[in-house]
């Protein structure tokens, strides 16, 4: 697999979710097993943000050439994803989630394994 490609996939996802999570918060938090309120629903909104902000970076990189840039970019979204899975982990485990917390899981996981084979397998990312 391509890294372009992997972006693609990886903006696709966030700007979907992302979009959802600024547009309604409240159903999105719903889908999770979370009771929605101003709090959730305001936290979901920040959420969303930073999830369309890592689609767009995805998106717009996507076809980035210089390698340091591509390197900086890999550990970056490994390191959170990484993050992200033991996050969604611990909350589908905790309860806070619901049985659809573990596609979260899934998502991070799926994420994670593809950064982790351009930061150690496959060196030259373009």
């Amino acid at each position: 697999m391509r890294l372009s490609s992997f972006l693609i996939f990886n903006a696709v996802i966030a700007l979907v979710f992302g979009i959802g999570f600024v547009l309604v918060p409240g159903t999105m938090a719903t889908l999770y097993g979370m009771t929605a309120g101003p709090e959730v629903n305001l936290a979901g909104q920040f959420f969303g943000v930073e999830l369309i902000a890592v689609g767009l970076l995805c998106w717009l990189a996507r076809n980035v050439s210089d390698s340091a840039a591509q390197r900086a970019m890999i550990l970056a979204f490994l390191i959170a994803d990484v993050i992200g899975l033991i996050v969604s982990i611990m909350g589908t485990l905790s309860g806070v989630f619901n049985a659809v917390g573990w596609s979260a899981v899934v998502i991070y996981l799926v994420l994670s394994l593809g950064f982790a084979y351009f930061q150690f397998m496959k060196p030259s990312a373009s």
